[in-house]
């Protein structure tokens, strides 16, 4: 009877999300295109900015947009303490800097950290009264939120184009996912200049990141229009054909820049079309062990993919098709061959293939939250209950 509760719920929100407007944001790229960003508050009449980052860009990329606001005669304020898996309690000290210095747009420098608690922080400004547990879900803001110029510094979480904001409340170490179409920036910055200096264990676990944003999205059973899909491809075979070339030479910037590309462009795809199991287990990990998501998602997605088995075979063996993986065989055996090489990327670049820290006694507590989240929002090709859930979580432990 669940199941097919969450089907109709899936198939009826299909229907309705094709009456929606899916916004991407206007794309600025090229290497130096962070010096852009004056021109776009300047056009939307943006006086004083808001500038979220983490610690390590703080000091390392925010001057570089602080130079080019100064030039502009563009006020800002800096906020510099965002953290892996931004917190309720991040959001709500950026959402009260911003009231209280009468700023008029966000600024969002770094990974997908510093843009969610942006974008936190902008639907606590347009709500100032709504804390964040009351937001999470689906279309809980409905309220045009500042100008935002997000400008990302990892080729991964798609958080310049989509409409999420994932934050984890310190308490109860649950994730909250905030989701709605006034969330998407309306400026999205490709510089890949920002990218040169990531370490690699960063370029790889984001580029892993945004291949989960487009192949969860592609096998998705429904959501999924004409765009997602040629986008979603798109994405995996410039994934496939760039990550190790960035891994390895972090100055070819032709990598960098195709790198900034496919996750934006994955990043749109899941946004159209949705995630999976593979984000609902990863969003525990990150909850209860503060793991990185890319990490987690690069982990998670071949032994999800593995245990989907049959359901997926046929659009995985496209996939297989498309990179040139195998273009010869069953679709049982082009799949297979496509998860291995996801396995064999990860090997390659250094990624674990498990994590032994997950402990027994939470895994009762991981198996609720991503049940909570999957279900029935994700059009997921296999629904997952507890037990299934709790299968595959024993996997990901028994194969570190």
């Amino acid at each position: 009877m669940k199941n097919a509760y969450y089907r109709s719920f899936q198939a009826v929100f299909n229907v309705a999300a094709r009456c929606l407007y899916w916004r991407k944001p206007i794309t600025v790229e090229g290497e130096g295109a962070l010096s852009k960003a004056p021109e776009l508050f300047k056009k939307n009449h943006v006086k004083k900015v808001m500038i979220v980052t983490g610690r390590t860009v703080g000091k390392t990329i925010a001057p570089i947009a602080k130079a080019a606001l100064d030039k502009a005669g563009i006020a800002y304020e800096h906020y510099s303490d965002v953290s892996a898996n931004p917190t309720v309690t991040v959001v709500n000290e950026i959402q009260k800097k911003y009231l209280e210095t009468g700023c008029e747009g966000f600024l969002a420098i770094g990974g997908g950290s510093p843009m969610d608690a942006a974008k936190g922080a902008a639907a606590r400004v347009v709500h100032p009264n709504t804390p964040v547990n009351k937001m999470a879900g689906l279309l809980k803001v409905m309220h045009k939120i500042p100008t935002f110029v997000a400008v990302p510094t990892t080729a991964g979480t798609g958080s310049e184009t989509t409409i999420a904001a994932v934050i984890t409340d310190p308490e109860t170490h649950h994730k909250y996912a905030i989701m709605d179409l006034c969330l998407v920036p309306k400026y999205a910055i490709l510089d890949p200049e920002l990218t040169r200096d990531l370490p690699q264990k960063t370029t790889s676990t984001t580029g892993m990141d945004a291949l989960t944003h487009a192949v969860e999205a592609y096998v998705c059973w429904t959501y999924n229009t004409k765009e997602s899909i040629r986008l979603a491809e798109e994405a995996t075979v410039a994934i496939f054909k760039y990550l190790e070339r960035a891994y390895n030479d972090g100055n070819d910037m032709e990598a960098r820049q195709q790198m900034l590309t496919a996750a934006f462009k994955a990043g749109f795809a899941f946004t159209r079309a949705g995630v999976g199991n593979v984000h609902a287990i990863a969003h525990t990990l990150g909850g209860l062990y503060n793991t990185p998501h890319g990490l987690a998602n690069a982990v998670i997605l071949p032994i999800v993919l593995e245990d989907y088995g049959e359901a997926v075979y046929a659009k995985l063996a496209h996939l297989a098709e498309l990179t040139g993986v195998k273009t010869t065989g069953s679709d049982e055996e082009k799949a297979k061959a496509f998860i291995a090489e996801i396995r064999a990327m990860n090997k390659r670049m250094n990624i674990p293939s498990g994590f032994d820290f997950i402990k027994e006694e939470d895994i009762h507590q991981m198996c609720r939250w991503a049940m909570e989240e999957a279900n029935p929002v994700y059009p997921v090709p296999v629904i997952y209950n507890e037990k299934r859930f709790t299968k595959v979580i024993h996997r990901i432990r028994d194969e570190a």
